[in-house]
């Protein structure tokens, strides 16, 4: 890999604009295919989720959930009872940023042989992408076969009066904070707000929890919600639902937030957690007749309809904005490309097939590293219900599992599974509990292949583990 510092015009295969998760793969996947390929990042390379999100969000709860299944362990509960070192967590947090320097990336980079260009990208036309670096040099890349969008998104503010002098967080601040605050809001209710309330609720801060809805986790099956915020609570989380921010001042320091229930809350910081919005406002999208600032609509091999060159792959695309699907759709993408570049005129673009990104539609799976943890995969009920799928759905107390038994004293947890009553196969699964993280991919699995409850019933858990809820569903289900 050469980083480009010079001014200069020079085609390429394929160009990529962002160097997150999701063009670090596209760009893998094309080089492998042959294919010269340049990237574009006008931050750090590595992207979102290595320096402001899946990371640093991980590496700051890790230490929160470890102490909470301690003191859920008879024998070492005692010995775990006072506070996180939370300077030692945030310290090991920087760590997993790499101190928020992307040499490592801008290896790996390398490795695979693509080009790096640092700056701002912006699509000045068909296949042409020109690069405005930080030292003002330009560059206009051009690309024989594909650029693709992996800009990814941003957390979007609401519209309250005078909040940027407020210096509220975002998903960025609360990631990447050097110090814990003593009180903290957190406004919203899905992964962002709920992972991070549990995160500084642990490293001492006094958290409230502003809710618009009726619950946490609305995408989830609501039980899921309902645990973890039951949790929250028990933890010393304030939490308050059906609540909306009307105003939000900043007095000497102070964080004054007002609500539509007449509350008045203080604080030192106040995270907005409430929604993203596409990084795709500055790309030059009104160049190939797009709309700036909008998410991009794509086909099932990612090309954005209406172009047989440009495409659109993560969280731009709005499919499913999580990383692992959009490294997933990468590898769609990237393959797609290359079986196009090289002539081939029919794609296997049928459901499932090698340049298709079908699991975006029916197998997509989720983690919320809460405590408990909630994770998802497929339909839940509702969802499924409001497809037209004929479906039955059923529950298990995750506690009469022995291994859950085993896990941990007192365990808490819940498990569903949506079956399709005519294909007799699983649309969806929920689980939530400690330590169900790890739970999901199974169920990925059985989701994304398709496999019929019948043969599931073959497929032994290991005893005594907590994957024996998969047969406490099956015999649930059969009766």
């Amino acid at each position: 890999m050469t980083e480009k510092t010079e001014t200069e015009n020079i085609a390429y295969d394929v160009v990529v604009l962002g160097a997150g998760p999701v063009g670090e793969n596209v760009a893998d996947r094309t080089r492998a295919a042959g294919l010269s390929t340049a990237v574009v990042e006008s931050e750090l390379v590595g992207g979102e989720c290595s320096y402001w999100a899946c990371m640093p969000s991980k590496a700051l709860l890790r230490p929160a959930i470890a102490r909470a299944d301690a003191r859920r362990t008879p024998g070492l509960a005692q010995a775990v009872q006072g506070p996180l070192d939370a300077s030692a967590v945030l310290a090991h947090r920087n760590d997993y940023t790499s101190h928020w320097k992307d040499d490592g990336q801008v290896r790996w980079l390398d490795g695979v042989g693509a080009d790096l260009y640092r700056g701002q990208g912006r699509l000045t036309g068909e296949r042409t992408v020109a690069v405005t670096g930080p030292d003002g040099a330009s560059h206009v890349l051009t690309a024989r076969h594909a650029v693709a969008v992996c800009t990814g998104s941003r957390a979007a503010l609401p519209a309250l009066p005078g909040l940027a002098e407020v210096r509220p967080w975002t998903s960025r601040e609360a990631t990447s904070a050097q110090s814990v605050p003593g009180r903290l809001v957190v406004v919203g209710g899905g992964v962002v707000a709920t992972e991070m309330a549990t995160a500084w609720q642990a490293l001492g801060s006094r958290v409230t929890l502003l809710i618009r809805g009726k619950g946490l986790l609305p995408r989830m099956e609501p039980f899921a919600g309902e645990l973890v915020a039951e949790a929250l609570a028990e933890a010393g989380t304030d939490v308050r639902t059906g609540t909306s921010v009307t105003s939000v001042t900043r007095q000497e320091g102070t964080v004054v937030v007002a609500t539509d229930r007449g509350d008045r809350i203080e604080a030192d910081e106040i995270l907005f957690a409430t929604g993203r919005a596409p990084r795709t406002d500055d790309i030059g999208l009104d160049t190939v007749g797009l709309e700036p600032g909008s998410w991009l609509d794509v086909d099932d091999s990612l090309r954005v309809t209406g172009t047989d060159w440009l495409y659109a792959v993560g969280d731009v695309n709005h499919r499913a904005l999580l990383t692992h699907q959009g490294k997933y759709q990468a590898r769609i993408a990237g393959a797609a490309i290359a079986t196009r570049a090289a002539g081939v005129p029919l794609l296997e673009t049928d459901p499932w097939g090698a340049h298709s990104a079908t699991a975006d539609h029916h197998a997509v799976p989720q983690v919320v590293f809460t405590d408990p943890e909630a994770a998802a995969v497929g339909l839940s009920l509702a969802e499924a219900e409001r497809a037209g799928y004929r479906v039955r759905a059923v529950d298990v107390d995750l506690s009469s599992v022995a291994g859950a038994a085993l896990y941990a004293e007192g365990y808490r947890g819940h498990a569903r599974m949506v079956v399709d009553v005519e294909d007799e196969i699983v649309r969806g699964v929920t689980f939530v509990g400690p330590g169900v993280g790890e739970l999901i991919h199974s169920a990925t699995v059985a989701v994304a292949g398709r496999v019929p409850v019948d043969r599931l019933w073959h497929a032994v858990p290991s005893y005594p583990t907590i994957s024996e809820v998969w047969l406490r569903l099956l015999e649930a289900y059969r009766g």
